[in-house]
């Protein structure tokens, strides 16, 4: 591949232009924002049942990619691997698998402290290695006579980093394979052909197909290949512009029995500023759909540390992030997310996660007023819950303690605030 210049690969993946459309729903979203303020008003109530129990989550997290931007200091991958006060307590890492090996080094010590940390590590590639490669009406693509190598390479960089202490989690086999402006275009029926014959020499979890839009023209062939479907872990889709009603995968329901279902990269609503207040709810919104309609098991954002990204370029955890951290921090490797009233009235969401002993809730208030809500714990007796808070003037911080009586308790959302609930 021949290598951008900085500047050019700079204006690649921050762009206005990458994902244009996305700008259109954050303008139309602003106009929901009011600025009068009110005082709480009651909410329907709130019935959540851990014991009905949906899908394990594996984690949250985000991308490190050291050849674009510079590497997480040693501080900054404590901020966003650790899990004390004003860190992210994020528990995965994703990482690049550069075309050059020789670029490999530039990936290990980030990498590495995120699994010390207990943190997944997984990796994408945006292009083979050159000499792998040929040019099609499409723009650019894998060789027919190269697949058995590319399996090989990808293999390589498994092996490079279990040596220097990363074990992978899994490696994908391209990254967004239809959206390849600037990167290797695959068709869907080439991803079912290297699944097939190659992904299973690979030692390591295989993901794809990775659609920037979860298309599903790009995983339908997939889940419909008993061959290539034998060869893949992990189905991983990107999340840009995508609409709520598109999340649901009934098909991916019917055939991905023991197969996870991680979304792999998103920034969302926009690479605007990160602190933009109540705008950033609206990331703790899209986690809350991605986990509720899409079933998601994994959601990660795009760079861990950026103006728009959950940690700001001084290493400070921005409110994006917060809105991450409220269920990064709670919602550990192993929960499960269980049943409960997903949105008691309009602009209000809640979800909520349970590891078999603990339950955790994280309620969004998107309304210029504070929200009573009723909760009803069907099952539970009587106990307290820890709280922590972002709104405009709190980030994370630890808020009102909530007693629980025969399963059931009130508590306040104020106005434009995430909320979650931990049982102590």
């Amino acid at each position: 591949m021949m290598l951008l210049p900085r500047r050019t690969e700079e204006a690649r993946f921050d762009p206005v232009s990458r994902r244009a459309f996305l700008a259109l729903s954050a303008t139309a979203a602003a106009g929901t924002y009011g600025l009068m303020s009110a005082q709480p008003a009651a909410a329907a109530q709130v019935l959540v049942q851990p014991s009905i129990r949906q899908q394990t989550i594996q984690g949250f997290g985000g991308m490190n990619h050291t050849a674009w931007i510079s590497d997480l200091t040693a501080a900054q991958r404590e901020t966003a691997f650790g899990n004390g006060a004003g860190q992210l307590g994020f528990t995965i890492l994703r990482i690049p698998v550069h075309e050059d090996p020789g670029r490999w080094s530039g990936e290990v010590a980030t990498a590495r402290r995120a699994s010390e940390l207990g943190a997944k590590v997984f990796a994408s590639p945006w292009n083979p290695p050159a000499a792998m490669t040929e040019a099609f009406s499409g723009g650019k693509r894998l060789r027919y006579d190269q697949y058995g190598n590319y399996a090989r390479h990808l293999n390589d960089f498994v092996l490079y980093m279990r040596d220097r202490g990363v074990p992978l989690y899994g490696i994908s086999v391209q990254n967004e394979p239809d959206y390849a402006h600037d990167w290797t275009a695959w068709t869907p029926a080439e991803i079912v052909r290297f699944l097939r014959e190659n992904a299973g020499s690979i030692d390591t979890k295989i993901i794809a197909p990775e659609s920037f839009q979860y298309r599903k023209n790009l995983s339908d062939p997939i889940l419909n290949d008993s061959g290539a479907l034998a060869n893949v872990d992990i189905l991983g889709a990107h999340l840009y512009g995508t609409a709520t009603a598109d999340l649901d995968y009934p098909l991916f329901k019917q055939k991905g029995a023991g197969k996870e279902l991680w979304m792999t990269e998103v920034y969302h609503p926009d690479n605007q500023s990160a602190e933009a207040w109540p705008r950033a709810l609206d990331t703790g919104e899209h986690m809350h759909n991605a986990l509720l309609y899409g079933r998601f098991q994994a959601y990660v954002w795009w760079y861990i540390r950026r103006s728009y990204g959950p940690m700001r370029e001084d290493g400070q955890i921005s409110k994006r992030g917060a809105n991450m951290a409220h269920f990064s921090k709670w919602v550990r490797p192993g929960y499960w997310r269980v049943t409960a009233t997903a949105s008691p009235q309009s602009s209000v969401y809640v979800t909520a996660f349970t590891n078999g002993s603990k339950l955790v809730i994280v309620a969004i208030n998107k309304t210029a007023a504070g929200v009573y809500l009723p909760f009803s714990v069907e099952g539970a007796g009587s106990g307290a819950f820890a709280t922590w808070v972002t709104d405009a003037n709190r980030t994370l911080a630890p808020y009102n303690r909530v007693v629980m009586t025969t399963g059931s308790f009130n508590a306040e959302l104020p106005a434009y605030s995430i909320r979650t609930f931990v049982t102590e």
